[in-house]
């Protein structure tokens, strides 16, 4: 049987969010119910759709790693003015900001989508090791120019002194 949505009970029960989260994230407009609303009447009940609980989780799982609700609103208003729905992003946060991947990109929400420092340390190594090739290879042939150099110096010499 399909579900016609989640109460707030089985939203907090779900997500670890308490009530009273879900009714100030609700009045903050930080993650409202999409099926039904209370639309500030009271006794009426909130509906969550599946959807709105993985927000929910992700809001509870970033305030539990120690981000702010004005930080975490602000990444979500961010994505919302891009016409982007917080639950359809990859993101990822390291505590002080939250950031967007998007394909190679990592974009930071908090900064407005700028464009963040983003390294694959898989390419990087491979780009050390290539270099350091080369610079054997370099180091190899400057050595041997030295010494071609060193021995027909020391030819000219060995035919100076012996004239």
């Amino acid at each position: 049987m399909l579900r016609e949505g989640f109460n707030s009970e089985d939203a907090s029960r779900l997500t670890g969010a308490t009530q009273s989260q879900l009714r100030y994230w609700d009045k903050l407009r930080l993650v409202q119910p999409s099926i039904q609303s209370t639309d500030g009447r009271p006794g009426k009940r909130r509906k969550y759709s599946f959807r709105d609980l993985v927000v929910l989780r992700v809001v509870v799982t970033l305030k539990a790693n120690g981000l702010s609700l004005q930080r975490i609103g602000r990444a979500w208003n961010y994505l919302k003015r891009q016409g982007v729905d917080p639950g359809d992003v990859k993101i990822v946060s390291d505590g002080a900001s939250i950031f967007s991947v998007e394909a190679d990109d990592l974009l930071d929400l908090l900064q407005a989508g700028q464009l963040a420092f983003f390294v694959e340390l898989d390419k990087l190594t491979r780009k050390v090791d290539e270099d350091e090739t080369l610079f054997e290879l370099n180091r190899a042939q400057f050595l041997h120019h030295v010494e071609k150099s060193r021995r027909f110096v020391q030819l000219q010499l060995d035919e100076a002194v012996g004239t």
